[in-house]
């Protein structure tokens, strides 16, 4: 699969800060991408296929596979080069404002500085069937090497599990007194997941102002950025850990420890 290729920098206002995608050679911009048109297996597919490759910016383009899909429909894979440049110093990402603290760090500040447990609600909403994600945040197994939250002691976690809607969500949260609530949002189609968090976010709101407890959101097609438009705290994107989950919750709920 071609991928950026830092060593294949075209000028810029710095060494490597201007960059193109990277495929046979350095600097070629080879790209390679996929979609479905609702257009019936045959030349004609494949001619449309191109044709939207070349608008993209391919060009020149190949379709390299392509396969019907269902009725009336065809799944491609388009490979060729573009002229677009990447600018590196253009570049926004959300930086992570807290340090990744280690299992036994977090324990230790929520006991000396929370002086309680932290209690820490998760679900999946809505239709969202896909417990994966919260489970992998949540459960002791964990992810990618890393315990979950029910590992740390001075949590105390409860996972509600899938389809669970937004009033009993609230409900949960006002009767367990929790500190936060994670919710994972795996599908996406027609923004679902967008729609599901702002309803959620309007809900605490209405049921529990400013006593609403923190409301944390992850899922694979979410933008971390977009924390505040959706009205949460916190947006986690895929790939999170526990050990980060668990870290920003006692950067944002944890007292500062005070200086000697």
């Amino acid at each position: 699969m071609p991928e950026t290729h830092q060593n294949g920098h075209f000028g810029g206002t710095g060494a490597g800060s201007v960059v193109r995608p990277y495929g046979d050679t350095t600097g070629d911009g080879m790209v390679q991408t996929s979609f479905t048109l609702p257009v019936p297996p045959g030349p004609r597919a494949e001619g449309a296929a191109l044709q939207l490759a070349q608008k993209m910016g391919i060009e020149p383009a190949m379709v390299v596979h392509s396969a019907g899909i269902g009725e009336g429909f065809t799944f491609f894979v388009v490979y060729g080069s573009v002229r677009h440049l990447v600018d590196l110093d253009a570049v926004q990402v959300e930086e992570r404002a807290y340090p990744l603290l280690s299992p036994g760090e977090v324990n230790a500040a929520v006991k000396t500085r929370l002086r309680r447990s932290l209690v820490v609600l998760g679900a999946c909403i809505g239709t969202d069937a896909h417990t994966v994600g919260i489970d992998a945040i949540l459960n002791l197994k964990g992810f990618a090497g890393e315990k979950g939250l029910e590992y740390y002691r001075e949590l105390q976690v409860a996972n509600l599990g899938a389809q669970v809607s937004v009033p009993e969500l609230v409900h949960a949260a006002r009767a367990r007194k929790a500190d936060a609530v994670l919710v994972s949002q795996v599908v996406t189609q027609k923004d679902a997941h967008l729609r599901n968090t702002r309803e959620l976010a309007a809900a605490f709101r209405e049921a529990m102002g400013e006593s609403r407890p923190l409301l944390v959101v992850g899922g694979p097609r979410f933008d971390p950025a977009m924390a505040a438009d959706l009205g949460v705290d916190k947006v986690f994107g895929r790939g999170t850990t526990p050990g980060e989950v668990a870290s920003y919750l006692v950067h944002a709920l944890v007292p500062e420890e005070e200086p000697a």
